[in-house]
């Protein structure tokens, strides 16, 4: 089995800033992408950054220049580091892993988190 686990959300003041941890763990071989969405009540989720297996990155045109994602030193881990923090970065951030192989199928899967509040204030 395998868990997606996200951290660091907190209330923020406007221009502040919040790093947010993805690990995902279990019996994985390998996972193709990681990936942080936020989603605010009666919205859908949006994407916000990727990170590729080759550490190919894209971002939302809404956080380019502000937010970074990047790979942890552990293993299956990424964080997203989010500077000048406005108010509608405000929502619950999930992490999903993408096309996760586990060690005992030759298929793969998506997970994702449960997810973690960013709130910043004005």
């Amino acid at each position: 089995q395998v868990h997606v686990v996200e951290s660091g959300g907190d209330l923020v003041q406007f221009g502040g800033s919040l790093r947010l941890t993805c690990a995902a763990t279990g019996y994985i071989f390998s996972i193709d992408a990681m990936a942080w969405y936020r989603q605010t009540p009666g919205n859908q989720r949006e994407l916000v950054a990727t990170i590729t297996l080759g550490g190919s990155r894209n971002y939302a045109d809404s956080v380019k220049g502000r937010f970074t994602i990047s790979r942890g030193a552990a293993e299956n881990t990424v964080y997203l580091q989010m500077n000048s923090l406005k108010p509608e970065d405000t929502g619950v951030y999930y992490c999903n892993a993408v096309g996760v192989q586990t060690t005992d199928s030759w298929y793969k899967s998506d997970y994702w988190g449960q997810g973690t509040q960013v709130t910043v204030s004005s």
